[in-house]
């Protein structure tokens, strides 16, 4: 029945576990789940309201544009120069998202042949290997690993793959592992892209979510990032509006039109409403996003602490809402998942959901309050591992 293209593409790994956590709670077990990371914290209440005021008049009620509104994409331009360092022309250089996952599906589509190699980072989002899937690219995973501080070795990539390769996937501050990367990074993929002739696609979604005063570079803002690449934006994580799907990507702007021609025959733009919303969380104080840091930060802070406390060597990421920690002695990914869920009625991710190179980690996401972060050790710790 289904497609050749269908029937190759993994189970989402998202989807089965909220498929898990559904029957466990259907059975009445008392889940915590740390699973996916979907913000627990409500949207702030001002964009909450500008968007009630929105959806209220009749002119958002018709087609939005393809691109997005003219003062959307204006005020990601302003919030990407105030608070990235980056200029860009709203008009060519700015394109409203439905969430940037879909940007991630629909960027093969653009710039992607049957056959062309698309390299990205492992472990991973898995969007970055089933677009490539859906375009007829080759997915070439890079492995991130501990003792390259989870950056990849771009000195590595055979030279078949290279002269293949046509576009390039990152994404930091990274998920599933909370690595962080600097200029010296960024500029070190401008020469590599610029000398093999590959677009750089930057996943930029957990840049304001840090802590302990660190600020997320722009990708962008390397010398010579623009003439290859291009980032990408989501009000998601930052403003809790995951289920709101809006986000924005920027610029190089033969890239942004080609993205934007794959869009404007897929989908019809994002929801005027749902802009205007998006505009007074980019144009407002941006109080609530430190507010809400400050609680990722002492739930990080709890989590730690626990794992740490049973033997578990964990850091402490400088930004996204991510704990990468290393499984036990004696278990795979998986094997530890499971035991967390069937033992404990924790949902955590397998690290090998994202990737091959995640097998040995396990992901904790910090949605859910201090109490039951503080519960969810006390559960690990009668497992006594």
């Amino acid at each position: 029945m289904y497609s050749d293209r269908i029937n190759a593409l993994p189970p989402y790994l998202f989807a089965a576990i909220d498929e898990a956590r559904d029957e466990l709670i259907a059975k009445g077990v008392d889940v915590i789940d740390l699973g996916v990371g979907d913000p627990d914290l409500p949207t702030h209440p001002h964009i909450v309201e500008a968007m009630r005021k929105a959806v209220c008049d009749t002119k958002t009620h018709q087609y939005p544009s393809y691109a997005g509104m003219p003062e959307f994409r204006k005020a990601a331009a302003d919030w990407c120069r105030k608070y990235k360092g980056i200029e860009l022309d709203p008009a060519t250089e700015v394109l409203s998202l439905i969430g940037s996952k879909e940007a991630v599906a629909h960027i093969p589509l653009a710039f992607v042949n049957p056959g062309d190699v698309v390299l990205y980072t492992e472990p991973g989002y898995p969007v970055y290997k089933i677009g490539t899937l859906f375009a007829g690219g080759e997915p070439y995973p890079l492995p991130l690993t501990a003792e390259n501080n989870f950056l990849p070795d771009l000195d590595s990539i055979p030279a078949n793959i290279l002269k293949k390769a046509k576009l390039f996937f990152f994404n930091y501050p990274n998920n599933p592992t909370a690595a962080t990367a600097d200029m010296k990074f960024f500029e070190k993929v401008v020469e590599f892209c610029k000398k093999h002739d590959i677009i750089a696609v930057h996943d930029n979604a957990y840049c304001q979510m840090t802590y302990e005063g660190y600020e997320a570079p722009s990708f962008l803002a390397a010398k010579g990032a623009r003439d290859i690449g291009m980032e990408l934006y989501s009000h998601s994580k930052t403003y809790n509006m995951t289920g709101w799907r809006l986000g924005f990507a920027v610029g190089n702007s033969a890239l942004i039109k080609g993205l934007g021609k794959v869009k404007s025959n897929v989908d019809s733009g994002v929801f005027d409403a749902i802009q205007i919303a998006g505009i007074a969380a980019l144009c407002s104080s941006q109080a609530g996003v430190e507010e809400t840091n400050k609680i990722y930060e002492e739930r990080r802070n709890t989590l730690i602490e626990g794992l740490t406390a049973m033997g578990l060597e964990v850091k402490p990421p400088k930004a996204t809402f991510y704990i990468w920690a290393p499984v036990p002695e004696g278990f795979t990914s998986m094997s530890f998942a499971k035991l967390l869920l069937e033992e404990a009625g924790i949902i955590a991710t397998p690290g090998v959901g994202f990737g091959e190179a995640g097998e040995g980690y396990i992901r904790f996401a910090l949605t859910k309050p201090v109490g039951r972060i503080k519960e969810a050790v006390e559960r690990i710790k009668k497992l006594q591992l």
